[in-house]
């Protein structure tokens, strides 16, 4: 079963968001300016929907209130048996965006994470890599689909020694 969550699209989210990203188009803050516009509203910027893993109350490194966290720091925190794997590392590879439409101010947009397709392929130096294909799509108010995210993440068999 896919799960599901809901992601608010808010004009002070959109503006927050650019502004963390550096991006000052006005069409993400300014309704005068972005009213003349093809859009015709304010609109939220590329890969805005990221921003709906904070929504997501299975989201990984969401903290919670009350549980070990994972923590940012040098060295993780938390519940160690969360670190515990299959002796490799995960990261994240891929991140793909496809707009039906872009996100605007004011859409309740639903978020539907559904699994994707999965692999495997012999590495270099990380010996036997896993990947894993994530799908979220997210749907306005009138269940129309405005945005597929598509992500990929690959864990290695082991943890890749630097070289000296």
């Amino acid at each position: 079963m896919a799960a599901e969550f809901r992601f608010p699209v808010e004009a002070s989210h959109i503006l927050m968001f650019a502004r963390s990203v550096g991006d000052a188009n006005p069409i993400y803050e300014d309704a005068e300016h972005a009213a003349g516009t093809e859009a015709g509203h304010v609109i939220a910027p590329p890969t805005f929907c990221q921003s709906s893993a904070q929504f997501d109350p299975d989201y990984f490194l969401r903290p919670k209130v009350g549980e070990p966290w994972f923590g940012s720091g040098k060295n993780p925190t938390g519940d160690p048996e969360r670190l515990k794997g299959g002796g490799g590392t995960g990261l994240h590879a891929e991140q793909h965006f496809e707009y039906h439409r872009t996100p605007k101010a004011g859409d309740q947009l639903t978020a539907t994470v559904i699994p994707g397709k999965e692999w495997e392929k012999q590495g270099r130096k990380g010996g036997n890599l896993k990947f894993r294909e994530g799908i979220t799509e997210y749907r306005d108010q009138n269940g129309e689909l405005v945005v597929t995210a598509r992500s990929i993440g690959v864990q290695t068999e082991k943890v890749v020694e630097k070289e000296s």
